[in-house]
């Protein structure tokens, strides 16, 4: 039966195990034997109960059931070492990360470190990072954060949110999956598209600009998961909620989402009928 929960329809039945709120009008389609049917709804057929109003007592309830749900998540793009995760991540921008790793794996092979990628024109980079779009700009971008590696940080990738941010190719979303993932340290959040998205449909915040919505999300999630939070908004993106059809009866969080299809809730309805 439909569960009578949170934003959840509810619904009687008669003693005969119908839904009496529902009637069947058959009629003859035109030029054919078809028997279609119009469903008529009273106007209390469903109702939308209210949420957990409370919006960080919200967030927590959706952290535990996504840790529940998503106990391996964890960064999708393959790395050894703090250095191959920064550059994976730069080759990440309008890329997928299953592409991105086909590609790092015969990238990480032929270059070790930074001065690996200085020591080749950019054109040869340009062509071994081809098809993850943007490519001269993303090689410019990595031998310039390279370069500045050996300058200024003896090779090695800082551990700061302010020096990161003077490597090329590095914007705060960089800096956080680096931060984050290699070295454990909770600088902020990683906004990707998954995770902006999600944020928006679980209203948990209203902006579109990334930065904005990592403000967003830093007052909300308790400093503990803001490693984590990500991987399971991002896992849950790519399992559930997609961006064109989210399957929302298949959702964890259904009953606590504003943004949930009220019409599947018709449908699981009449099905029941």
């Amino acid at each position: 039966m439909v569960r009578d929960s949170l934003f959840a329809v509810r619904h009687r039945r008669t003693p005969n195990n119908k839904l009496p709120t529902t009637t069947h009008e058959q009629l003859l389609k035109p030029n054919s034997t078809e028997t279609a049917y119009n469903l008529h709804f009273d106007a209390f057929f469903f109702s939308l109960e209210p949420m957990i109003a409370d919006k960080p007592v919200r967030t927590n309830e959706i952290i535990r059931r996504l840790r529940k749900a998503y106990p391996d998540a964890h960064c999708a793009l393959n790395h050894t070492t703090p250095f191959e995760l920064l550059i994976a991540t730069i080759l990440s921008a309008q890329c997928t990360d299953e592409r991105v790793n086909l590609v790092t794996a015969d990238l990480f092979r032929k270059y070790r470190g930074p001065a690996d990628y200085l020591n080749i024109a950019q054109d040869v980079l340009e062509k071994d990072i081809h098809s993850t779009g943007f490519f001269r700009n993303k090689a410019k971008n990595i031998q310039a954060a390279c370069k500045r590696l050996i300058d200024e940080f003896e090779g090695e990738i800082p551990q700061t949110m302010d020096d990161l941010l003077t490597l090329g190719g590095v914007a705060r979303k960089t800096a956080n999956v680096v931060l984050g993932n290699a070295f454990g340290i909770a600088s902020g959040v990683v906004v990707d598209t998954h995770v902006s998205r999600l944020s928006k449909r679980l209203g948990l915040t209203e902006n579109e600009n990334a930065e904005k919505i990592e403000r967003d999300l830093a007052e909300l999630v308790p400093k503990k998961h803001w490693v984590k939070f990500p991987h399971w908004l991002i896992t849950h993106g790519r399992k559930i909620c997609n961006a064109r059809k989210p399957k929302c009866a298949e959702c964890v969080l259904a009953d606590i989402c504003p943004s949930r299809n009220v019409n599947n809730d018709i449908k699981f309805a009449i099905a029941l009928g």
